[in-house]
């Protein structure tokens, strides 16, 4: 089936600036990391503020770490996310009892199997790129045919290594529902390069869909 347009959501927001500019450039979604050892982690006080000012149909999504679901649901009550994207160990058991979309993300390795989703209780999924000791973020590239591949078992968002120089032929090649970037674009950790935004966006929105293989 084909997709009418790929969304665009950029993650690791720290601040209002990155995340208006993002908005102003047609991003879809704004990804906000509550993981403390992360050096993109942003405190649940400065992600209600930019909440605040994000005009309607953007959605912000928080990314979680093995975290309680009540210290989720806690968070969210206070810093109006939207959506919550779940990015540790979690079991097919933690992604239920939330009132909003969850989304499951999936570290993609040696021995991956795209029929593993459908263990999981959602229909969409993040697939990045598998690293020891890292939850996400590597900033690099996994088998693109592999998301290919699962996106015959859910709604696919594309993530790991992409930038504006490569993410036109990811979207030809794997189809998915949305990209997410945050490393590609960014001047330093959880600080956007606004150029790059705009050559990321300039890129995905560049992709003839039809012509996807």
């Amino acid at each position: 089936m084909t997709q009418l347009m790929v969304r665009v959501k950029i993650c690791g927001i720290t601040n209002p600036e990155d995340a208006l500019f993002a908005v102003a450039q047609g991003v879809d979604a704004l990804g906000f990391i509550f993981y403390e050892p992360s050096p993109r982690y942003v405190d649940p006080e400065c992600v209600s503020e930019i909440v605040s000012q994000l005009p309607p149909f953007v959605t912000p999504v928080g990314v979680f770490v093995n975290t309680a679901r009540e210290e989720i649901l806690e968070i969210a009550r206070s810093t109006g996310i939207q959506a919550v994207q779940l990015h540790g160990d979690e079991t097919p058991a933690d992604c239920l009892g939330y009132p909003f979309p969850v989304v499951r993300a999936l570290r993609v390795g040696d021995g991956f199997d795209p029929v593993s989703l459908n263990d999981f209780p959602v229909d969409t999924f993040l697939l990045d790129t598998a690293k020891k000791g890292w939850y996400g973020g590597t900033g690099e590239t996994f088998d693109w045919q592999i998301a290919r591949a699962a996106t015959a078992h859910g709604r696919i968002i594309l993530s790991g290594g992409m930038d504006a120089s490569n993410v036109a032929d990811a979207v030809r090649m794997v189809n998915p529902y949305a990209v997410d970037c945050g490393s590609g674009v960014e001047a330093a950790p959880g600080r956007k390069d606004h150029d790059r935004i705009r050559g990321f966006l300039r890129a995905v929105r560049s992709v003839d869909h039809s012509a996807r293989v």
